[in-house]
């Protein structure tokens, strides 16, 4: 039988997740991303000049964002990991959905936008970060290269992220009013590659992908690729460079009362006479 192709692929193993962010969270996680989030969104919400009466959150590890937000928001509720992306979400129930350093996960980013968008009042707003862009870009290009150098092929190793213009566009696709998109780059400097990925284990964050490759990595291949990132990576001290591009959304339900763009042909001066007027 064909494959539906309107059906999204299945990159990650959500299951997996769950059972390493819960490890995570039980031998101590690592939360200065999600502490940095936190404290950014919180910082964002103050410039709206608006209140939220109700809000959800969406997914993000712990209850350190929804205690950043305690005050902004007339109540708050938290929505746990879950490994089916269907939302219990009522249509038109929300003033506000957040979301912390979860969506990178989601096999079916369209679909879940798509749901928050259908959750949220009119003037509603969505405003969330995730993982994207550059991030861990130098242990990708890292493990590459020792897989090739000692194996001879290449296994998926670290998560396709999403760039700033893909995740605007998912935005619009969803439904959402003025959309928007921006990065924070956090560059986190490590003793070693070893200690970046004991960093990533505390954050629950370690291969997912459902095509990874299940058997152990050979010893000889890790030495190979702490080696390469020392020597591509490194700044003078010795200590190694590791990149998290947090990338920030936001979209608004639509209102009649949003800006709303020019209708095609109702610009009152022609692009042609500003630029004659330009060369006098």
């Amino acid at each position: 039988m064909a494959s539906n192709p309107t059906t999204p692929p299945i990159l990650f193993d959500r299951a997996l997740l769950g059972a390493r962010l819960l490890r995570a969270r039980r031998d101590g996680a690592a939360t200065f991303l999600l502490e940095r989030a936190a404290e950014d969104m919180a910082d964002r919400l103050l410039a709206v000049s608006r209140q939220f009466s109700s809000g959800v959150d969406v997914w993000t590890p712990g209850d350190g964002l929804a205690e950043a937000l305690r005050g902004r928001v007339g109540s708050i509720r938290q929505i746990e990991f879950a490994v089916p992306e269907a939302l219990p979400l009522a249509p038109e129930s929300l003033d506000l959905a957040v979301s912390a350093l979860a969506l990178q996960f989601v096999n079916d980013l369209p679909g879940v936008l798509a749901q928050i968008r259908r959750a949220l009042k009119p003037d509603g707003l969505l405003l969330a970060a995730m993982l994207g862009g550059d991030t861990l870009t130098e242990l990708r290009q890292s493990f590459a290269a020792a897989e090739a150098e000692c194996e001879g092929g290449v296994s998926p190793r670290v998560a396709p992220f999403a760039d700033l213009r893909d995740i605007g566009a998912l935005l619009q696709r969803a439904g959402f009013a003025l959309p928007v998109t921006d990065v924070d780059r956090v560059v986190v400097r490590y003793a070693s590659a070893f200690a970046l990925m004991a960093d990533l284990r505390r954050m629950g964050a370690t291969n997912i992908l459902r095509e990874r490759r299940h058997a152990p990595t050979r010893r000889a291949t890790m030495l190979r690729m702490a080696q390469i990132y020392a020597e591509r990576f490194a700044d003078a001290d010795g200590r190694i460079r590791a990149t998290f591009d947090i990338v920030w959304l936001s979209g608004w339900a639509p209102h009649e009362s949003q800006p709303k763009p020019l209708k095609p042909g109702s610009a009152k001066a022609s692009l042609e006479a500003a630029v004659k007027g330009s060369k006098r």
